[in-house]
């Protein structure tokens, strides 16, 4: 067999390759149909329960016999993807109207996950089968699956729309879907609307579609965005917890304050980090109002408690739990489905119209499908009816009959050439015999009990039934105003049996207001040792214990709760960190890593000057690096209000090895690392802006570095010179301005 080698260029299979690929996920995986809202995975799962008969009144079946079904017959990506499916739409804290009747534990609310698919049980909820999967061998296409050994729908006949009810969440390659889940009631009051005028705007919907409905309730705080959203299909919307008051009934019982749901963007993880940071803020007495908190939540909802003090200012706490929790979250809308095999973002009126094209295609073709029925019935009707007006003929056919073959064909064409009559004068009858394939045999099949007068009555009220039908589906096949009405009340009848009231509310809230200047302003000291860890101590605690403080941390700063702590690093970085953001803690704690606190990363820089930042203004600072450029730079020209900003410019190569306060520093001496020492006055170094190289403070000889820098002023001692070198500082000269001058080597 030869080979053929096809010569491509590298980039431009690549280009392709990586195209296929984004579509694939795009269309396959990751992004739901905007016909009936579901992604294939979700497809898949709930038309194999439909298949293996899991509906709501039959028993449940162990998950893992639905994913291994699943896999091997209609997605073969891994069985991980397929269980995760059936447990989301299964949990009601997730989708709006659950899909799937889990039995077992299938996760929690706070973030606990779903037991393994060997011990759980599932079948299909009612309203899955009812509104889903009804009518699926009447309506939708079925493609093979990815063998091509079964058949799979392309889509489920879902007669609401989907997309809205339950929402979608998904990532793919270069773009991600965001659909908030809404009301069902409302949402078929909407498609109601829409059916009677298709010309309404997108406000006079929102008249009956007030928003995104979250299983998890709360309220949507910014009511007025929502129009703006439905139009463009994109947005940001505000949600919030919800808050009550109980007062003490008692005069001992303290009020509280009640959290009873959550923004839906808080399910997991989020109500765990909720409590731990409102936690942080009543350590850091942020809420000084809060004296305990508890988790009282349970399977009938959400009841975070706060215990308050008393006269405790509520509106102030909401407001802080709303800036500084995640009690209030924004929830971020792309309305992105795949529409004729593209994505393309739909805005409110685009997925009404998807879904009502879809609507009317699938009613097409069930009354298509039910008329064909009703005509083949009405022909085997009219065929028995006119038997039973000459029973004797049928009966003298059947008994001159010597097969089967023989008397078909005598009442379908009248041959009566192989028919042998017993009793003569039917023969011209008989030849006039036209039943139709289908009536004849319904004759030949027919019982004699249906010969008895009240059956055969009732087959003459089913036939005027059948007419009655046949009648009804060619109005419906030929008027688009009827079809209007069958979907309209096909939706009275499913929000009738399903729908529930809304659990979300939709204000405009006020803007949660929090000036952090307005906390009470007290001393406290920042403490960090030699590992990094810091926090802030009460000014109290640190007097009553300065000897042990000082001895066990490598930086100890006195300062106001309201500052900010400077850190310069070797790399010329300044780091700033609210005292706010350090948690506030005990003697023994161990505190929180500084890395955590700012962008400080202590495997690429080490902290060469820490200080607060209300120290900076009117003070001068010596910068000097290890290629011994020495500059002054005015405490002013740090103050921002970025967390990270650069404090010098260094060359390539270069560290700073010292940050000094200049205050009343008179003479300067610098050490380097092969022992030399230098000695001038602290006027020789100007004062520059932070963004100046310097001035050399030393000639240094080749591979020498500056290590150390002294600053020497009316009340300095620079003891551990003195007390290692055994030499006095005095008996160095001063240097001129261009950093020459006498050099002391010190051995």
């Amino acid at each position: 067999m030869s080979e053929k080698i096809i010569k491509t260029e590298y980039s431009e299979e690549m280009q392709r390759s990586y195209m296929n690929y984004s579509m694939s996920v795009i269309t396959s995986r990751a992004i739901p149909d905007a016909r009936d809202g579901l992604k294939p995975v979700q497809r898949r799962v709930l038309y194999d329960m439909s298949e293996l008969h899991l509906g709501h009144d039959k028993p449940h079946r162990k998950s893992a016999r639905i994913v291994g079904d699943t896999m091997g017959k209609y997605h073969p990506h891994g069985d991980s993807s397929i269980y995760e499916t059936l447990v989301v739409l299964s949990q009601m804290f997730k989708k709006g109207m659950p899909l799937v009747d889990g039995h077992g534990n299938f996760g929690s609310i706070e973030g606990d996950g779903a037991a393994a698919m060997r011990y759980t049980e599932a079948r299909l909820e009612k309203f899955a089968e009812e509104v889903y999967l009804k009518d699926l061998d009447k309506t939708v296409n079925f493609v093979p699956n990815y063998d091509e050994t079964e058949k799979e729908p392309e889509v489920l006949p879902v007669r609401v729309p989907n997309l809205l009810i339950n929402g979608a969440e998904g990532i793919a390659v270069g773009m991600s879907t965001s659909i908030p889940p809404h009301n069902l009631g409302e949402v078929i009051d909407t498609v109601q609307a829409y059916i009677d005028n298709q010309e309404m705007d997108t406000a006079a919907l929102l008249e009956y579609l007030h928003g995104p409905d979250f299983p998890t309730g709360g309220i949507i705080a910014n009511k007025k965005d929502l129009a703006a959203i439905y139009e463009t299909g994109s947005g940001k919307i505000k949600l919030r917890a919800r808050m009550e008051v109980e007062l003490g009934k008692r005069k001992a019982d303290k009020d509280k304050l009640v959290i009873t749901e959550i923004p839906y963007t808080m399910i997991g993880a989020g109500i765990n980090k909720c409590l731990m940071d409102i936690a942080e803020l009543v350590e850091s007495r942020k809420l000084t109002d809060v004296v305990d908190i508890s988790n009282q939540s349970n399977k009938e909802g959400i009841r975070i408690v706060l215990e308050l003090r008393k006269d405790a200012d509520i509106e102030k706490i909401k407001n802080i739990l709303y800036k500084k929790t995640k009690l209030e979250d924004t929830y971020g809308v792309n309305m992105l489905a795949i529409v004729k095999g593209r994505p393309e973002t739909l805005n409110l009126r685009g997925i009404l119209r998807n879904y009502l094209d879809f609507q009317y295609e699938n009613n097409t073709r069930k009354y298509q499908v039910l008329l064909q029925k009703e005509q083949e019935k009405k022909e085997i009707q009219e065929g028995l009816i006119k038997a039973c007006d000459i029973i004797d003929l049928i009966i003298a056919v059947l008994r001159g009959s010597k097969s089967l073959k023989d008397a078909k064909a005598c009442l379908m064409e009248g041959n009566i050439s192989k028919i042998q009559f017993r009793v003569p004068g039917f023969e011209e009858e008989a030849q006039k015999l036209c039943f139709t394939e289908r009536q004849a045999s319904a004759i030949l099949e027919m019982r004699l009990y249906k010969l008895i007068g009240l059956e055969i009555l009732a087959l003459e009220k089913e036939h005027r039934e059948t007419l009655r039908k046949i009648k009804e589906y060619e109005k419906l096949l030929s008027s688009r105003e009827a079809m209007d009405q069958v979907i309209k009340a096909d939706l009275a009848s499913i929000k009738e049996e399903f729908s529930s009231p809304r659990r979300t509310g939709i204000e405009d809230g006020r803007e949660a207001v929090y000036d952090e200047s307005a906390i009470e302003v007290r001393e406290v000291v920042f403490v960090m040792d030699r590992f990094g860890y810091s926090r802030v101590l009460e000014r109290a605690t640190y007097d009553r214990n300065q000897e042990t403080v000082d001895s066990e941390h490598s930086h100890v700063v006195c300062c106001l709760n309201t500052d900010k702590i400077c850190l310069f690093t070797d790399t010329g970085a300044l780091h700033q960190v609210k005292i706010a953001d350090v948690p506030l803690g005990k003697l023994r704690d161990k505190g929180t890593p500084i890395d955590n606190l700012c962008k400080y990363d202590g495997t690429k820089e080490e902290i060469v000057f820490l200080t607060t930042a209300a120290s900076l203004p009117g003070h001068a600072f010596l910068f000097a690096t290890k290629g011994a450029l020495l500059k002054q730079v005015p405490g002013e020209e740090f103050e921002t209000n970025n967390r990270m900003v650069a404090a010098a410019k260094l060359t390539e190569g270069d560290q700073l090895v010292s940050v000094q306060l200049m205050d009343g520093a008179r003479e300067i001496v610098l050490q380097t690392d092969h022992g030399v020492f230098l000695r001038f006055s602290a006027e020789e170094i100007p004062l520059q802006k932070k963004n100046a190289k310097g001035v050399r403070g030393i000639r240094l000889s080749k591979g020498e570095q500056l290590e150390k820098v002294y600053l020497l002023g009316e009340n300095t001692e620079n003891i551990a010179v003195y007390k290692e070198k055994q030499v006095h500082l005095n008996r160095l000269k001063v240097s001129r301005r261009d950093g020459t001058g006498s050099k002391v080597r010190l051995n």
